[in-house]
């Protein structure tokens, strides 16, 4: 009887051990799914703008193989991998091998902030919830911030490191546009952060619960058009996609800063660009468009019209890529300092105001 008593009285303190542990798993779990995800979305993102760009172009996209082409990837993956590695003679052997890691360091480093769901217990498994995502950082929306702003050296330093004009053309480039745009960006994240309060990602996201009059999500997009405007331009310039792709416009620079790359280190450059493309349209999510939240789902199932809302953004990416011509150089830095960065100031001035003197 006495054992037994003891062991009874141990019981609940062994649950709890479990409970953490398995708790503690699932958290690993969360975690190596997230980069798992992210991983395969520049694969599955360079199949997809294929496939769609052949789709308005009225042509094939792959389609040889695999059913459908869906293997393409995979066989770009193969070819990349049994490509030949080649240095200039001239380069700098270890900042041209830093550059891409880098860049594709950086990429993931700034989604390891990004929430994507809502608490989960996991149908009841768990005695205490996790939350989805890698890290919950207070201050998500500086981290982001801050890390996307040194993806800017991997480019650079891979045009220095080069000893070749035209990559460092390309490089010299990305400084001047990513800087240039990254104002624009900022200030439209300032505009956000006045209406939430917060500069926690997921406190924004919960701020974005319920609706207005029972019918519109209380989104902030709906209370910050002209921002998630200004925010979805300077993300497109950004990440160097078209039509501000000036960094690498094969047209004028020989394919710029990584001009002279080949293999795995090449493949990490657009690597990069399909993670920072996947980082911008979730913040996107997360701070104009609700996160998670949305009509007809539970809170557990909330991931679901994450998923939905960042893979319409990045629908978008693909469809201005392959719809509008690229500028020129002078018109883009025109475009940013004289148009867009304004636009962003006064769209914070407003904001305040409104949030001062209407505490909207």
């Amino acid at each position: 009887m006495h054992a037994s008593s003891r062991v009874a009285r141990e019981a609940p303190g062994l649950r709890g051990a479990l409970t953490m542990d398995l708790r503690t798993l699932v958290q690993l779990g969360i975690i190596g799914l997230t980069f798992f995800m992210l991983i395969n979305a520049s694969a599955v993102l360079v199949l997809a703008e294929r496939k769609i760009m052949g789709f308005m172009q009225q042509r094939f996209g792959p389609y040889l193989v695999g059913p459908h082409g869906m293997l393409q990837p995979l066989a770009d993956i193969i070819k990349l991998l049994m490509k030949e590695e080649l240095r200039p003679k001239g380069a700098d052997k270890w900042l041209f091998t830093l550059a891409p890691i880098l860049s594709v360091t950086a990429a993931f480093a700034a989604f390891a902030t990004v929430p994507w769901g809502a608490e989960t217990t996991l149908f009841g498994l768990l005695d205490e919830p996790v939350r989805l995502g890698v890290a919950d950082v207070n201050v998500g929306v500086l981290v982001i911030f801050a890390i996307t702003s040194m993806g800017v050296y991997g480019i650079v330093l891979a045009g220095w490191s080069s000893n070749s004009k035209y990559s460092l053309f390309g490089g010299l480039r990305a400084s001047a546009q990513m800087i240039s745009y990254e104002l624009s960006y900022a200030t439209a994240l300032a505009a956000v952060i006045l209406l939430s309060g917060s500069l926690s990602l997921r406190e924004v996201v919960d701020s974005q619960a319920g609706t207005w009059f029972g019918v519109i999500p209380s989104w902030y997009v709906f209370l910050q058009p002209v921002g998630f405007i200004i925010y979805m331009i300077a993300g497109v310039a950004e990440t160097n996609r078209a039509p501000f792709d000036f960094p690498e416009a094969e047209q004028e620079l020989v394919a710029g800063y990584n001009t002279e790359y080949s293999s795995v280190r090449f493949a990490l450059f657009p690597q990069a660009e399909y993670i920072n493309m996947t980082t911008m349209s979730a913040v996107a999510t997360d701070l104009y468009l609700g996160g998670w939240h949305g009509p007809f789902l539970p809170a557990e199932y909330g991931w679901i019209w994450f998923l939905l809302k960042v893979g319409a953004i990045l629908f978008t990416y693909i469809w201005v890529r392959w719809t509008l011509p690229r500028y020129r150089y002078d018109q883009l830095m025109q475009f940013g300092w004289k148009w867009l960065f304004p636009a962003a100031v006064i769209n914070l001035v407003v904001t305040a105001a409104l949030v001062l003197y209407f505490n909207v």
